[in-house]
């Protein structure tokens, strides 16, 4: 399946009758991470779930979202939500490998699928936690396996919602690389709060901002992620991303 360029044409959604974002125009590009920061409430997972078409019955959503593929956009999505929605019935291997469940695989296909989860709860410091049950997990932990479900995926669309927020910070540097190492070909989009993440793992920048709520690029730094924090690109640009999202936040009370 060829990696497609997403196009978000006149995207508006409202919550009972109150509109949350509206005339919102986003291309997100072929093999690139773009990044979307804004105050709390905004309308950032809002907008997510649009385009993972996971609205709820209480939204009105209009606008289009096209791909160059020809392919669906729904059939093409990884979606990793705010919170892990880890099945407390199933164990850790079980809920990172939960699609193989709901798609037909054959014996050796889904034994290699199973491996690729193993390995990948490895990378993340969770094979001693291979076969606990989420209760028995920490937050971290419990994202860091979520983060897997979505890897494991292997979609060529990725969506994430603050997929490193509740890590420390020296997991989440880490995970850093493996996310960028593993969906180096995918078109991402993730959402966070922290614009130093946004600068270590985006090519592109966005701000959402204002009540109803628009998107605008705020930055392209041009060298390749993950990129360092001593990258001259990302100290000169900080303080402009904080100085965006500090007037954007002032602009909600």
């Amino acid at each position: 399946m060829n990696v497609p360029t997403i196009t978000i044409n006149h995207a508006s959604l409202s919550y009972s009758n109150k509109c949350i974002f509206s005339g919102i125009h986003l291309e997100l590009t072929a093999g690139r991470w773009a990044g979307l920061l804004g105050p709390s409430g905004v309308g950032k997972s809002s907008l997510l779930r649009m385009i993972a078409g996971l609205t709820t019955p209480q939204e009105e959503s209009h606008g289009n979202i096209l791909t160059n593929n020809e392919i669906p956009i729904n059939q093409q999505i990884a979606y990793m939500a705010q919170t892990d929605l880890l099945l407390p019935w199933l164990n850790v291997l079980e809920n990172v490998t939960l699609s193989l469940k709901l798609r037909r695989h054959t014996k050796y296909s889904r034994a290699a699928q199973i491996e690729k989860a193993k390995s990948l709860l490895d990378k993340v410091g969770l094979t001693k936690a291979i076969h606990l049950y989420p209760q028995q997990l920490s937050g971290g932990m419990r994202q860091r396996a979520a983060l897997v479900r979505t890897l494991v995926e292997d979609k060529p669309v990725v969506l994430m919602d603050e997929p490193f927020s509740a890590l420390d910070a020296i997991t989440r540097y880490k995970l850093h690389e493996l996310a960028v190492e593993l969906l180096g070909n995918k078109t991402v989009l993730f959402i966070t709060h922290d614009p130093t993440e946004a600068l270590r793992l985006a090519h592109d920048i966005y701000l959402m901002q204002g009540q109803p709520a628009v998107v605008k690029i705020v930055a392209t730094p041009s060298s390749s992620i993950p990129r360092e924090l001593t990258d001259p690109e990302v100290i000169s640009l900080q303080a402009l991303l904080f100085q965006e999202l500090t007037k954007a936040t002032g602009e909600m009370t």
